[in-house]
């Protein structure tokens, strides 16, 4: 594996994941070549069975292709080993899951600061203060995760994401559990983000979020079968409507 200054680049090269399923093989994703530049807001869409989960997976090192290579961030990750990746993801990659995985024993505060040490970053508690005001919950970082609502800790797992301050933001179907207004407030977060030099993908079935990327890229039964700008330009965010 070698690794060189981090700059949140990606890079697919035929990369493909497929499965055996008794006699089937079956294509979660075939043959694709991308490359992201650091620093981008990107939206992946595409409707369930797409493979824009595998995709993720395989850039966050969840995963690895049954053929091609996947580079990230300087770091070769198709021939790195479990320790490798393991820490590739500490230290390089942030997740925002549809299914938060946080810790119930932990309050809100505690919960980003554990995001935060993980990473190895210093000053965890003022960074998780910090990440916790931006998703607008600074009045309830001493709460635990069942005592929040649904969108609630889905911003909890979304601060979490920005205090470990991770090059690159992986986030799956990040406002699927939120209100429109709430929604709205995280995008132009992740936004900020990409903004400030991170390179942010967004993984979403929700045509309407796309408009305001940087890039779209479209994929169907493992494909991509677009690539560009959303058409007419990135709109912003106050346009949206769902």
């Amino acid at each position: 594996m070698t690794t060189s200054a981090p700059d949140g680049r990606i890079e697919l090269t035929g990369a493909s994941k497929r499965y055996q399923v008794g006699a089937n093989e079956i294509t979660a994703l075939g043959d694709v070549d991308l490359t992201i530049e650091g620093g981008s807001f990107v939206v992946i869409l595409g409707p369930s069975g797409s493979g824009k989960t595998t995709l993720l997976n395989l850039i966050g090192a969840l995963d690895t292709p049954t053929a091609g290579t996947v580079r990230v961030n300087g770091t070769e990750l198709t021939s790195a080993g479990r320790a490798e990746r393991a820490r590739f993801r500490r230290t390089a990659v942030t997740f925002i899951f549809q299914t938060f995985n946080l810790f119930p024993a932990l309050t809100a505060l505690e919960n980003v600061q554990f995001g935060a040490d993980a990473a190895g970053r210093d000053e965890v508690a003022d960074r998780a203060h910090t990440a916790l005001e931006k998703v607008g919950l600074g009045e309830r970082m001493r709460h635990f995760p069942h005592q929040l609502s649904g969108g609630e800790q889905q911003r909890v797992a979304i601060a979490r994401a920005l205090a470990s301050d991770n090059p690159i933001l992986l986030a799956d179907e990040p406002t699927g559990e939120l209100d429109f207004r709430t929604g709205v407030q995280i995008l132009e977060v992740l936004e900020a983000q990409a903004r400030e030099g991170m390179t942010v993908l967004i993984v979403t079935h929700n045509r309407e979020i796309s408009r305001v990327a940087d890039r779209v890229i479209e994929l169907s039964s493992g494909r991509v079968v677009s690539d560009g700008p959303p058409e007419g330009g990135p709109a912003r965010i106050s346009e949206l409507q769902w």
